[in-house]
């Protein structure tokens, strides 16, 4: 049987003991080293966000490594979000946090030694297990701390942390991968001191109630779940290039996703303590954010990934540059998120942002399908900002309802329910959406090829072939212009086919129903 102080300090003995309500410093004190963590995590993985065009040009790989070395993260991330939330209900969160950095630390090293595409995209898995774990906890420590109406503002502190890690990770990138004596392979050395002294502030703030109980981790509902989504994400990767759409590889690869999906359920349905509790899903507002999440993730990870691509082989600027041309997006991000937490703690309302919110990443991300390689870029710095608005608005406020429906013992399954169908969501639409776009910028440059004339043409077929990311530098300018042109069309047509996912989302929250948020313990 579980045992649990509302809010505990430790005693002369160091043993943690029932203590009264935390203040908001002693809160933000005990947040500083998740916080930390946190940034950690997110400018470890934004950090490679503009240097992938070099990294994965200097090891040789294609656009499909390309999609790869994201997804990878992607996958691990998504299958082991529900596990670390049922262990988050079953052991010490707090070394379940330190644990998961440590993970990701040793990641993040072995991937700076890499020689290979394939060795970096396996060093990907292991910082990607890492970040479920930072991305599941964070929003369960915090949980654990904190009364739902009071949530709001906390969250928004998260959401304002995620903002300047994504805007610090690719500047710091693109200044690393543009400094000589440096080079790419710092992108993932960088964040080691930083994680070091996460590790040590958590030890010494971080400070939660005790949970002691006798548990059977559900290890085979983790194996079925991993499986059918890494089942998943190798057919939409390959679909259309190695085979097509319409194939029997597609029929076994869907049909044996499904299987297992069903063998997984089966499984839960059984277990003593299943890593996602069905019972949850009888709660029309558990069900109907997760499939909001499931959505969100698609845009929210389409929209942030392909922007590397636009901005260095689209518009030929450097890594650095392409960082500080997506302050925008990150500078919505930030003011929503942080705005909408305010509002929230005051008012106990969240429909409305969630409402808003979709509203405006579906417009920002049809805005966005329009652009192309000459865009005037004020254009495109007013359509990332809409679609950093609605983000923020959407991404902590799906968890936050979640949050104020369930009890205690539930509490870290029902985050991470809603975090798995968002990092499920991206991995999906990564992969998806990345073969797509390899395949149009394929069919645009040897549109433009043809144009130019037999030769150009016979030059493009040969050139996009092996499907590799360009050296812009290195080409004549009649073939730049046609490779930057291809590049600009295809992120577009990424962006266009993200807001359909967007639209699906904001329908979805119209059905969820408000629930003012608890003023006290949940």
């Amino acid at each position: 049987m579980a045992t649990t102080t509302q809010n505990a300090v430790r005693d002369g003995h160091g043993e943690e003991v029932a203590g009264g309500p935390m203040t908001h410093r002693q809160i933000m004190e005990a947040l500083s080293g998740l916080l930390l963590g946190m940034f950690v995590a997110i400018l470890s993985s934004t950090i490679v966000s503009n240097a992938l065009p070099e990294i994965i040009s200097d090891l040789g790989g294609g656009q499909s490594a390309y999609t790869w070395v994201v997804t990878a993260s992607l996958l691990a991330m998504t299958a082991t979000t529900p596990l670390w939330g049922k262990l988050a209900d079953l052991f010490s969160k707090k070394l379940l946090v330190q644990l998961a950095l440590l993970i990701y630390v040793a990641g993040s090293i072995v991937a700076g030694l890499s020689q290979s595409a394939g060795m970096l995209i396996a060093c990907r898995v292991i910082q990607g297990i890492g970040v479920g774990g930072l991305s599941a906890l964070a929003q369960i420590v915090m949980a654990a701390m904190i009364a739902p109406r009071e949530r709001g503002r906390y969250s928004g502190y998260l959401g304002a942390t995620f903002a300047v890690a994504t805007v610090g990770g690719p500047l710091l990138g693109g200044v690393i991968t543009d400094t000589d004596w440096l080079g790419w392979r710092w992108c993932f050395y960088v964040g080691v001191p930083f994680a070091v002294l996460a590790l040590v502030v958590l030890q010494k703030t971080l400070r939660l109630p005790v949970v002691r109980r006798e548990v059977k981790v559900d290890w085979t509902g983790a194996a079925l779940i991993s499986a059918a989504v890494s089942l998943l994400l190798i057919w939409v990767t390959f679909a259309g290039d190695k085979y097509d759409w319409l194939s029997w590889q597609t029929y076994a690869m869907v049909a044996g996703a499904l299987l297992l999906g069903a063998a997984f359920v089966y499984a839960e349905s059984r277990a003593s303590d299943p890593i996602i509790p069905l019972r949850l899903f009888r709660n029309s507002t558990i069900t109907l954010a997760s499939l909001a999440s499931l959505f969100v993730g698609v845009a929210m990870f389409a929209g942030t990934v392909f922007f590397s691509q636009y901005f260095q082989l689209a518009r030929g600027e450097s890594p650095t540059m392409s960082g500080v041309l997506t302050i925008p997006m990150i500078g919505g991000l930030f003011l929503s998120s942080t705005a909408s937490g305010l509002i929230i703690t005051r008012t106990g309302r969240w429909k409305v942002w969630l409402v808003a919110g979709g509203a405006l990443l579906t417009a920002g991300l049809g805005l966005l399908g329009t652009i192309r390689y000459d865009t005037p870029y004020w254009h495109v710095a007013v359509f990332m900002a809409v679609m950093g608005l609605g983000l923020g608005m959407m991404m902590q406020n799906l968890v936050l309802c979640t949050q104020n429906q369930v009890a205690p013992q539930d509490l870290g399954a029902a985050s991470s329910v809603v975090t798995f169908f968002r990092s499920l969501g991206g991995a999906v639409g990564v992969s998806a959406l990345g073969a797509v776009m390899a395949h149009r910028v394929t069919d645009y440059v040897k549109e433009g090829m043809t144009a130019l004339g037999p030769q150009a043409a016979a030059l493009g077929h040969g050139g996009t072939a092996g499907g590799g990311i360009p050296d812009l530098d290195a080409l004549p300018e009649p073939i730049r212009v046609v490779m930057e042109a291809a590049y600009g069309h295809g992120v577009g047509d990424i962006f266009l086919y993200s807001a359909p996912f967007a639209l699906v989302a904001f329908l979805v929250t119209l059905f969820i129903k408000e629930v003012a948020l608890k003023s006290g313990p949940r």
